[in-house]
């Protein structure tokens, strides 16, 4: 049963974690802005980067902006190797965890320690743009699971390669045929305790730790992971929504000033974000003063819909 989300109240706290490094800092500056500007006070958002790159982001921390060591969420089998963005895991040295697969393990452990209601996750090259809170995600006093039926078709067999992986590592039915439901979604809402529960089945099923399970998988996605789990080991959630709360730029194309104003205005009324690639070399000034405008017209037309 799908419930269209912020029409109940859900009591707990929110939080907002972002990975990211040193070449995508401006971008995560301006993030933490808005994080800043757009959530309540008790609102933390901890962006964790790697061990070189803490001094570029130490400007960023203050009460609610805590940056945190890479090294933290990994365990200390976990190996980096020079001049690559990539791993090796002592405990299964193959294959290398590539930086990418190594980030989503950092978002699962991040997740599962932190002692909130609701964690947003959000990348450097996101922003929000609208008052953000956890009912903005919740129905009924539950808070939402983003699923979309069918979403995943004969042309993204990538997403497939991904659902395939998750079911394997959670030790449940093999993908069916035909299309499969797409769980992925910018920005992406989790409940720790959730995540706790969904790790602790991976050990189980799996025999060995979450880490180095997550870490020998080639093709793996954290967030049909997250669905999967819910959907075929939780029996599913009463509130649940396929719509997403924010614009997606995913392509690694560039979009002109125009392109991006016409995008933004396509986008959810209520969205609660914009997300433009860091790869789409879309150029930081024409991102900054595009956005700058639409979070202010967005802002104002809250301000009016008020009774």
């Amino acid at each position: 049963m799908s419930i269209s989300p912020g029409t109940g109240s859900v009591s707990g706290t929110l939080a907002v974690v972002t990975p990211s490094y040193e070449p995508d800092l401006e971008l995560c500056k301006d993030l933490n802005l808005s994080v800043l500007a757009m959530t309540a006070d008790p609102v933390v958002h901890h962006i964790v980067v790697p061990r070189n790159d803490l001094s570029a982001f130490s400007s960023l921390a203050g009460p609610r902006t805590e940056v945190h060591d890479a090294r933290e969420y990994l365990p200390r089998s976990f190996l980096k190797l020079p001049r690559l963005n990539m791993w090796i895991n002592a405990a299964r040295p193959w294959p290398p965890v590539r930086g990418w697969i190594c980030q989503q393990i950092i978002k699962l452990a991040v997740a599962a320690t932190l002692d909130v209601r609701g964690v947003l996750l959000m990348d450097s090259d996101s922003i929000l743009v609208r008052p953000t809170d956890l009912d903005a995600f919740s129905a009924e006093r539950e808070v939402c699971l983003y699923r979309k039926p069918g979403g995943v078709d004969h042309t993204l067999s990538g997403h497939r390669q991904w659902h395939d992986s998750g079911r394997k590592l959670l030790g449940v039915r093999p993908s069916p045929d035909g299309n499969l439901t797409d769980y992925i979604c910018w920005p992406c809402l989790w409940e720790p305790t959730i995540v706790r529960q969904m790790l602790v089945r991976i050990e189980n099923t799996t025999g060995t730790s979450w880490t180095t399970a997550v870490a020998s998988q080639l093709r793996f996605s954290e967030m049909m992971l997250y669905g999967i789990f819910v959907d075929e080991v939780m029996g599913g959630k009463r509130a649940t929504t396929s719509t997403m709360k924010g614009t997606v730029h995913s392509a690694e194309v560039a979009l002109s000033e125009g392109e991006i104003q016409e995008l933004l205005r396509s986008g959810p009324r209520d969205g609660l974000a914009v997300m433009l690639s860091a790869k789409s070399g879309i150029p930081l000034e024409t991102r900054r003063r595009v956005l700058k405008e639409f979070s202010e017209h967005a802002r104002e037309m809250g301000r009016t819909a008020q009774p």
